[in-house]
């Protein structure tokens, strides 16, 4: 029998028995690191079952860390992931329409994709986005009334979504359809996952082909033209779509959501960060490491190897917890407190290794806009205790789908003053 772990009552671990991580009881979603910090504590690695797959979790930052770089564990989810084909948890990741993309892939495929995403997703091209981020924030938190708001459905979601469409190449009459998908998909709001994900696929696949010949100056009609090396197919192309629509989403949203919970939670550190704006570049990164938006990665054995002197056979599943692994206390001192003075930058947040986040730093530069524009519009930020809660389901990823929350509303800017901000147009 697997043992069965609740928040209130964590039982002794038992090396002989597969401890059920119930990923998705409510319980787990809203706080998981008082179950980590129990399996952390009484070992590196544990057999654990979760949405009734065995598998091996992974606990503590060394292991986690060098697990991610190892060529032993591989990301590729074809003959390996069989054991979550049919599983609808899993199956659409390893095995769906839009699985074909990077961070699916091992050497030498992942190069090859990865440098036809690095090719368009330049540094500059980021850079150039910063002023419609601006604005975006900025007519976001112009929307605010009444000096309340839910944080992640009128600011953190609508903020990056609004950039990866534009990003992507979504025309704007097909941007309210293609939110509404991406909502679903993500789990950020309700509806049928599997007919979102349909959908998205089938207009994904029609939109590589528009952008094969249109010209287009944006992140897929770039790719769609590319040739040689960096030429993808249709099924690469729609899938990386897929995957950069996904992971730009949920990362942002996550990282702004999850982030201002903390500081709402730790009001010394909010004050501080009011204080001294200086401090905003190392806060973005001590939020990644507290509550990050990724907190586990799969990965398969390809051979027989050791991680915490426990033996993996070769198929086994690994699951790898990022979000245990930024509460090591002999990685972190005092890891369950949030510190945005904390010098220690070196999360795990974006991954570590090949499949490092390409997107990091759009990630940072929505973060870091996000931040700047709540503080200076949203002074006396609470949490609304009228209003509860809301988190999202996962096993790979923990993020809010409401944080209700209370300010002291400022008046809007004037009509004629805004007529003279002029916001350039990015150039990509």
């Amino acid at each position: 029998m697997p043992i069965r772990l609740n928040r209130d009552a964590l039982p002794p671990v038992c090396p002989n028995m597969a401890v059920n991580l119930d990923a998705l009881r409510p319980g787990f979603t809203d706080d998981p690191y008082a179950v980590l910090k129990s399996l952390r504590d009484a070992g590196p690695v544990h057999r654990v079952e979760t949405f009734g797959v065995p598998m091996w979790l992974v606990t503590r930052y060394p292991d986690v860390r060098a697990a991610l770089d190892n060529p032993l564990l591989s990301s590729h989810g074809s003959a390996l992931a069989e054991p979550l084909r049919g599983h609808p948890h899993f199956a659409s990741w390893w095995f769906g329409d839009l699985s074909d993309h990077m961070m699916n892939s091992d050497e030498p495929n992942h190069t090859r994709l990865r440098r036809a995403v690095s090719s368009q997703l330049t540094p500059r091209r980021i850079a150039a986005l910063r002023p419609r981020i601006e604005q975006v924030a900025t007519q976001l938190a112009d929307g605010f009334v009444d000096g309340r708001c839910d944080l992640i459905a009128d600011f953190a979601a609508p903020l990056p979504i609004t950039v990866i469409m534009e990003l992507l190449g979504v025309p704007a009459v097909d941007q309210e359809n293609f939110r509404y998908w991406a909502d679903v998909v993500t789990g950020l709001a309700d509806g049928d996952a599997s007919s979102a994900r349909e959908e998205t696929a089938g207009y994904l696949r029609d939109l590589v082909t528009h952008k094969r010949t249109s010209g287009d100056d944006d992140l897929i009609g770039g790719l769609a033209r590319a040739t040689g090396e960096t030429a993808l197919s249709d099924d690469e192309l729609a899938s990386l779509a897929f995957l950069l629509l996904v992971a730009g989403y949920t990362t942002a949203v996550d990282l702004v959501g999850n982030g201002a919970l903390a500081l709402l939670r730790h009001p010394d550190q909010l004050e501080l960060l009011q204080r001294s704006s200086s401090l905003l570049p190392g806060a973005i990164e001590e939020f990644l490491r507290f509550d990050g938006p990724a907190s586990h990665l799969l990965r398969f054995a390809t051979q027989p190897l050791t991680i915490g002197g426990v033996q993996i056979p070769a198929g086994d599943v690994v699951l790898l917890s990022l979000a245990s692994a930024e509460h090591d206390p002999n990685r972190y001192p005092r890891a369950d407190q949030l510190n945005i003075e904390r010098a220690d930058r070196q999360h795990l947040a974006f991954g570590h290794g090949i499949h490092f986040c390409l997107g990091a730093p759009l990630a940072r530069l929505e973060g870091e806009v996000a931040f700047k524009t709540l503080l200076s519009r949203c002074a006396g930020l609470a949490l609304d205790p009228s209003q509860p809660l809301g988190w999202r389901v996962s096993l790979g990823s923990r993020g809010l789908r409401a944080l209700p929350v209370t300010f002291l509303a400022k008046p809007k800017m004037p009509l004629d003053e805004q007529a003279t901000i002029k916001v350039p147009k990015p150039t990509m």
